[in-house]
């Protein structure tokens, strides 16, 4: 809290008069990542097919995660009081960035693009996915330069989608 204080120029006892602790300070910072991805996906016209459009949707996160690693990490793996919960949360459309995903993917349902299964399902293993290759790539655990790492993530993408396709 000293550090945040001092970063932005106020007395380390100041910052308490915002944030009653750390906790508090890091779920503002997560919701505020969560709305700045938000208003990236808003902002995009996708088109395309629904692969295309998937693909698109997919690397707006992979671009907000290289952007912002911490964040992304604070967002997605960190454990925080009001983080929204699969299937509930989903389900009842509290995720603005999954709402997103959920729409292509059940329109690509509905015309027969994709198999019938549960959109819900696909949007949170396709999260999985995105989560999973970012954070071994942000661990150092893949090899390779950034453009061959996002060749590699939307090949997974491509991969995917095409197991679920009709």
């Amino acid at each position: 809290m000293r550090r945040v204080a001092v970063a932005v120029g106020i007395t380390p006892m100041a910052i308490y008069r915002h944030y009653p602790n750390r906790a508090a300070l890091l779920n503002t910072l997560a919701d505020d990542g969560f709305e700045e991805l938000s208003a990236r996906l808003a902002g995009k016209r996708f088109s395309g097919d629904i692969q295309e459009r998937l693909i698109k949707l997919a690397e707006v996160y992979l671009d907000h995660a290289l952007q912002n690693p911490r964040l992304f990490e604070l967002m997605f793996l960190k454990p925080r009081t009001g983080a929204r919960r699969y299937p509930r949360d989903f389900k009842a459309g509290r995720s603005p960035t999954a709402n997103m995903l959920a729409k292509v993917v059940q329109e690509g349902i509905e015309s027969g693009y994709l198999r019938k299964d549960d959109p819900w399902e696909i949007v949170f293993a396709m999260g999985a996915l995105s989560h999973g290759l970012i954070m071994l790539y942000l661990g150092g655990r893949t090899g390779g330069t950034p453009t061959q790492f996002r060749a590699l993530y939307d090949r997974s993408f491509r991969r995917y989608i095409h197991g679920i396709r009709i």
